[in-house]
């Protein structure tokens, strides 16, 4: 089997699940009692359906950045959905401040685009964190942690010791589908395979779900640009 994957063991993992990350890696969760052996036969037993995952269209090998897009005047960057013209200001030396449009401070010079990483982290903080406390009340459901993270081949992750982790390039995006990710991450509380009942919960509270997939699809590469 031409096939190369990753394996992660989990002493509180019961079942084997296997991923296939958008940069087409794969990555098998695996309980620590299961043999290399057994997991093997499992990846073999899904090769077609891992191979279909792998030429999925959202999956890719490197990402098509823009040559030459640097910020400054006249530019853009993307907020919640929508593009903000960008203006080097000499005002507000000390930080980036959001009016409608960026206003980045002259002052950072080369350091611009991680100037405004932070406060697109920032963001993400105050406004994708509170609306994971607020979902998982009303699917009843309890998270051990949340953070805001830097991963740039998954849009969140539910892991096994009950915690919840979000890119904050998902702050770029539109906020029902800054919720369905939320939602989804969620669900895996409740259901840790996507099965029929696990789609069913998010749906329940996330009912632009098709219409934010869809969104993804699209436009993920786009969230990972640098700006």
């Amino acid at each position: 089997m031409d096939l190369t994957y990753t394996v992660k063991r989990s002493s509180k993992r019961k079942k084997l699940t296997i991923t296939v990350e958008r940069n087409r890696s794969v990555v098998v969760h695996a309980p620590e009692s299961i043999s290399e052996e057994k997991i093997r036969a499992i990846v073999e037993s899904k090769q077609q359906w891992i191979y279909e995952k792998i030429r999925h269209p959202q999956k890719y090998d490197k990402l098509p950045h823009p040559p030459g897009k640097e910020l400054v005047n006249g530019e853009s960057a993307l907020y919640l959905g929508r593009h903000y013209r960008i203006e080097i200001t000499t005002s507000d030396p000390e930080e980036v401040r959001f009016e409608q449009r960026f206003f980045i401070p002259a002052y950072f010079s080369s350091e611009r685009k991680k100037v405004l990483q932070n406060w697109y982290i920032e963001r993400a903080k105050e406004k994708i964190l509170p609306r994971a406390k607020k979902f998982a009340d009303n699917l009843g459901v309890t998270f051990v942690n949340a953070k805001i993270a830097d991963n740039r081949y998954r849009w969140g992750s539910c892991t096994t010791k009950d915690n919840i982790n979000f890119n904050w390039r998902l702050i770029k995006a539109p906020m029902y589908v800054i919720d369905y990710v939320i939602v989804h991450e969620l669900a895996h509380l409740m259901e840790m395979n996507h099965t029929a009942r696990f789609w069913s919960i998010v749906r329940a509270q996330s009912p632009k779900m098709d219409k934010a997939k869809q969104w993804l699809l699209e436009n993920g590469q786009m969230l990972e640009e640098d700006i």
